[in-house]
């Protein structure tokens, strides 16, 4: 058994755990200041950050936009 090489590793894995501990110490001390998105590795797994709409919502949606957009070019060329 190599003890100082046992010595090395267990202080290279304090050394880790003392990062982990400051990282998450940083973030508790900013809990109550909500400002901002939350980093990308504090999302939760699996979400995948964009909504699901079904076919005939997507239509209604793509409607309601040519009708706005129809709307913008007529005020302009009333103009």
């Amino acid at each position: 058994m190599n003890i100082p090489k046992v010595i090395a590793d267990l202080r290279q894995y304090k050394a880790q755990l003392e990062q982990a501990i400051a990282a998450l110490d940083r973030l508790a001390r900013k809990r109550g200041a909500k400002r901002g998105r939350p980093p990308k590795w504090m999302a939760k797994a699996g979400e995948s950050g964009t909504r699901k709409f079904s076919a005939a919502t997507r239509m209604r949606m793509a409607a309601a936009q040519r009708r706005r957009w129809a709307a913008l070019r007529k005020s302009k060329v009333s103009e």
